[in-house]
């Protein structure tokens, strides 16, 4: 069975980077947007579409209702975003089954559970966590504290979310992780050899 490392994290944590160095000073496969492109690929969705869904807890539709019955309404929505996660969940099977990998979120602890997979999580305070995303802006990004730190509580929680919706679970639960990193006084670059060292 291959080598498989997952990688739960808060936005801004700096989880995507820990992930690709990870992947890299290993040698080994690294699935993060490759994914969103893949699934693009095998079904008639954009890949803009497929990165609103992949995050997102999927929204029920009220049922109608006529006297004593109730009758679930119509809701394509709710189908296509149950249909990317199924699509997604095939995809990180066959990615497992390929290759030692990284992957980064997508409910990959979850779902490749069967695969024995090493779960990290990523969490950081609120101040670095802004401090990273200042970092990482486009140059014409332009958010005020109050309006970075609410985009970064929205998506943590969007994020939250989804991850109960489709495991049950509670993200980022420590029962649920290997190992779960605060990154608040790090610099990413630096802890990955002794994370690397784990793997040999």
């Amino acid at each position: 069975m291959h080598r498989i490392i997952t990688i739960g994290r808060e936005f801004g944590s700096g989880g995507r980077e820990l992930g690709r160095r990870l992947a890299e000073t290993l040698k080994i496969a690294y699935y993060d947007h490759e994914i969103i492109a893949e699934i693009a690929r095998r079904t008639s969705l954009s890949e803009q579409y497929i990165q609103s869904v992949s995050e997102r807890a999927p929204v029920f539709s009220f049922p109608i209702h006529t006297g004593r019955s109730f009758y679930p309404a119509p809701n394509p929505a709710f189908d296509q975003s149950l249909s990317v996660y199924r699509e997604q969940s095939n995809i990180l099977r066959e990615m497992a089954e390929k290759s030692d990998c990284v992957i980064v979120g997508r409910c990959a602890d979850y779902v490749l559970k069967d695969y024995h997979p090493f779960r990290i999580f990523v969490c950081a305070n609120m101040e670095s966590k802004m401090q990273r995303c200042r970092e990482n802006a486009p140059e014409d990004e332009k958010l005020t504290d109050r309006e970075l730190r609410q985009m970064i509580q929205s998506v943590d929680k969007r994020r939250a979310g989804y991850y109960s919706f489709y495991t049950g679970q509670n993200w980022g639960d420590r029962l649920n992780v290997d190992i779960c990193i605060n990154t608040s006084r790090m610099v990413i670059k630096e802890v990955v050899p002794a994370f690397a060292r784990l793997f040999d």
